[in-house]
């Protein structure tokens, strides 16, 4: 694919003809608030060649009639009900035409040139199907944020970290992470990827309704041969905790539940019995934290997620397209150790200390 765009040496980008078309597409669920403080800077956006949609989950906060008055020229698509993160944005993507989606969080906040470096970078490389910028805080705007920092990456175990982030310590940006790079996934917060990428590996599970689908999808994508790419040369600032906030035990369910079903969809046959065995014993010292904790509901949604997870291996339940997808088994951004075993016991924070020979 010819590049649309060029690096110029002062660091901005200049177009060439025809530059691909964008779809800045944000699903929307009883966030007019969020619309109201940051979709002026996304129409404020440089790209040329852009359109932005949003796609409304069934708000009933006045969302849509929002829109409509102040912004009557955006592409509203209404769902008609709350179908999560993953089912919403399966219907909504299925009637837009781009050459590019953007998946772009309500609460976030971009600057003018935000597109162009992705574009560039993922125009570069015909097997770059999806990538994210730098994810920074937007109330600590010098430190990283907790969903998708520098970039995503994974354990054998199926543990999610950052570069930037690894469980509850995050690292204030100091140029460390400046270099863009292939990792394993990239954040659903500000997702590039692109269409046709998206439709041939059947878009997000619709199982997971919300959290880890992106890394579900760019796992499923890796399976197809393709790379997933961290973009150093953009930079947004996310909100965080819109819908559902870290202390909710709704998301420590969809959580430990979803990391099983990725597993299960991603895995070869041999590997995810074993691997999904030892998640289960290890998840266990997780409920016993959450009791020594206090945490209760937490512990309880740790035990739910298990149970939702096993009577869905006995139903006629579908649970993703993995059987279809497994080409290849690409582990590029995989660390072949225990991110929960370095972090915990040898007080690994960061991701610097950890065993680059290990970083597959």
């Amino acid at each position: 694919m010819e590049p649309s765009t060029l690096e110029t040496p002062a660091g901005g980008y200049k177009f060439m003809t025809n530059p691909p078309k964008v779809a800045v597409v944000i699903l929307n669920w009883n966030g007019v608030k969020y619309l109201r403080d940051f979709l002026p800077y996304v129409l404020a956006s440089t790209w040329p060649n852009m359109q932005v949609v949003v796609g409304d989950n069934g708000s009933s906060d006045g969302s849509v009639e929002f829109l409509k008055t102040t912004y009557p020229n955006i592409r509203v698509i209404e769902t008609g009900a709350n179908y999560g993160f993953t089912g919403g944005y399966n219907l909504v993507l299925n009637q837009i035409e781009a050459d590019y989606y953007v998946l772009l969080n309500s609460d976030v906040e971009v600057q003018p040139g935000w597109i162009e470096p992705v574009i560039a970078l993922m125009e570069g490389d015909a097997l770059i199907a999806a990538a994210a910028p730098k994810i920074r805080s937007y109330y600590q705007k010098e430190y990283f944020e907790h969903a998708g920092a520098a970039g995503g990456f994974i354990d054998k175990f199926g543990y999610p970290f950052c570069r930037g982030r690894m469980f509850y310590e995050i690292e204030e940006d100091k140029g460390q992470y400046d270099k863009s790079c292939e990792v394993f996934w990239a954040t659903g917060a500000a997702l590039f990827v692109k269409r046709k990428c998206w439709q041939e590996a059947g878009g997000f599970d619709d199982n997971f309704f919300a959290h880890m689908e992106e890394i579900d999808l760019c796992w499923r994508l890796k399976n197809l041969g393709y790379k997933v790419m961290y973009c150093a040369e953009s930079t947004v600032y996310h909100v965080g905790g819109g819908t559902l906030n870290a202390e909710n035990p709704l998301k420590t369910y969809l959580n430990f539940r979803n990391n099983l079903l990725m597993l299960k969809n991603n895995l070869p046959l041999w590997r995810g019995l074993w691997v999904i065995s030892l998640r289960f014993w290890m998840d266990l010292v997780a409920i016993f934290r959450f009791l020594a904790e206090g945490k209760r509901k937490d512990a309880w949604a740790v035990s739910r997620a298990h149970q939702n997870y096993v009577r869905r291996l006995f139903s006629k339940t579908k649970t993703g397209t993995q059987g279809k997808l497994k080409k290849k088994w690409q582990l590029t951004g995989m660390y072949n150790r225990s991110i929960v075993w370095d972090f915990f016991v040898k007080k690994k924070r960061y991701y610097t200390d950890l065993d680059v020979k290990a970083m597959k």
